[in-house]
């Protein structure tokens, strides 16, 4: 296994590398080689999850201060599931550096997404273990990056995540109206209030009915952030 290479490609050298030995270690490997003292990443994986968690949620909370604790949540999800760290992973080529038992070879689990997401986790956590948070926070920033949370906000679906905010408290109604239409039939301007309750909390205006309720939403959420 050419540890330096995947070094590289992290951008971090290890003072310890049995730690990323052992991240890379999948549990069909450690079944297999008892003897030897092989030990699964499992235990660095649970570690991992949490500290990939924390250093997203701090990049999030950082990059994005009027973004609302919901879409905050949301966004967290998206940046830290299977799918994400799996692109990481091929992006790392980690697959190629696991060691996986005979049966897992056989059936394709080097490129298992969940084995590489677990991996990627695993990494994480051994980077963490011997070299604290600040290389977690580049390595976070490098493969997940600000510029793809920046982007992911400016595409935000403000009415599905104003909506997930109210349904956090039971009784709550949401409400849109159209108040105004405006210009010829080709180019139609729409005024949308969105009411909570019947309290008027927003107000937007847009080229459909669907952009200007986006608009009212994204008021709305820019008042309760205040």
């Amino acid at each position: 296994m050419d540890m330096d290479n995947l070094q590289k490609k992290l951008n971090y050298t290890f003072k310890n590398p049995a730690l990323l030995e052992t991240a890379l270690t999948h549990s069909s490997y450690a079944n297999e080689n008892k003897s030897s003292g092989s030990v699964s990443n499992e235990r660095l994986e649970f570690l991992g999850d949490s500290v990939l968690g924390m250093t997203v949620a701090s990049l999030i909370y950082n990059g994005n201060p009027n973004m609302p604790e919901g879409k905050m949540t949301k966004l967290r999800a998206q940046l830290v599931c299977e799918k994400s760290l799996a692109s990481i992973a091929a992006l790392l080529d980690l697959g190629n550096y696991l060691l996986v038992g005979h049966g897992e070879e056989r059936t394709g689990g080097r490129q298992r997404p969940s084995i590489l997401a677990d991996a990627v986790e695993a990494v994480i956590a051994a980077i963490y273990l011997d070299g604290g948070f600040e290389p977690i926070e580049r390595f976070v920033s490098t493969h997940l990056g600000s510029q793809d949370i920046l982007k992911e906000s400016e595409n935000t679906d403000y009415k599905t995540s104003l909506q997930e905010i109210i349904q956090e408290k039971p009784g709550q109604s949401l409400t849109y109206h159209v108040t105004d239409e405006s210009g010829p039939d080709h180019m139609k301007i729409y005024t949308i209030e969105v009411r909570l309750n019947g309290k008027l909390i927003g107000q937007g205006v847009g080229k459909s009915k669907k952009e200007a309720e986006q608009s009212a939403a994204r008021c709305a959420l820019e008042e309760m952030a205040r």
